[in-house]
């Protein structure tokens, strides 16, 4: 059972570090513009000069794939860093606190989850506008619950060892104690919420673009992709697989690599 773990482990590793490196590559270089229309070379079929051919536009669909690995990553991160930020400030605040602190904050939480998170988001978008921005607000905001609980759940376990309350009683403040005490013991827990929200971020925001309400064209996202490529699947089936397998091992990627988080946690349990 190890020895799966840890060749799942290395599995995910692979495979984020592929996507990086074309996330990397992608800022400087794509093999031609990304929304380049040419209606000449509508649905070519893979080949050395188009090695996942081309869409109903004519557009060269590796290009579109590499940028939108770009985009999927920075609104993916963006995403999680802004329920991180806001989720951290609420939990930590209700876990180290408690007391009324504890209710109205938790109260105010149970209020954001009381929604369904993708038809929050959805209703956030077709509010404020699409776009890359909004996007990661709305997601983000979706997501904030859940880092809340984390963090909440990571504070009540800590706050009462000893070395917080040594550090309370020579007058440290909350702030110092959270930062140098408290956020340094739950990390295997928060990065564990991390891997698992930048996971659920890709598949909302392809859900979100599939809809319309993501990132607006022509700026490539794998979700509208999809979505276009349905259409055109008896054509170009190529357009279909290569959008929906990125997209699907980009998550696989996340998912497994997580589990070295996962295992760092359960051996904290044991110890």
């Amino acid at each position: 059972m190890l020895r799966e773990n840890k060749l799942s482990i290395k599995i995910g590793k692979a495979i984020l570090i592929f996507y990086l490196l074309i996330f990397i590559v992608s800022i400087f270089w794509t093999p031609y513009d990304p929304n380049e229309v040419v209606t000449s070379n509508k649905f070519l079929a893979p080949s050395l000069s188009h090695l996942f051919g081309t869409d109903n536009m004519g557009r060269d669909i590796l290009s579109r794939i590499m940028e939108g690995t770009k985009i999927t990553i920075m609104l993916s991160f963006g995403t999680v860093f802004f329920a991180l930020i806001f989720g951290s400030i609420i939990g930590g605040a209700a876990g180290y606190f408690g007391g009324n602190v504890d209710e109205v904050l938790m109260r105010f939480i149970d209020s954001l989850m009381a929604f369904p998170g993708i038809l929050f988001a959805m209703m956030l978008v077709f509010v404020f506008g699409a776009g890359v921005m909004n996007t990661i607000i709305a997601i983000g905001t979706m997501s904030i619950p859940y880092f809340a609980r984390v963090v909440r759940s990571g504070f009540l376990q800590v706050k009462e060892a000893v070395f917080v309350k040594s550090a309370m009683v020579k007058g440290g403040s909350p702030l110092y104690i959270a930062k140098n005490h408290i956020f340094p013991n739950i990390k295997n827990q928060l990065m564990v919420a991390i891997i698992l929200s930048i996971s659920a971020a890709i598949l909302s925001e392809a859900g979100l673009s599939y809809l319309g309400l993501g990132v607006r064209p022509p700026h490539p996202s794998w979700g509208r992709m999809l979505k276009e490529s349905q259409a055109y699947f008896n054509q170009a089936p190529w357009y279909f697989v290569f959008s929906g397998v990125n997209l699907s091992l980009l998550v696989l990627g996340f998912t497994l690599y997580g589990e070295n988080f996962r295992n760092k946690r359960l051996e904290e349990k044991k110890g």
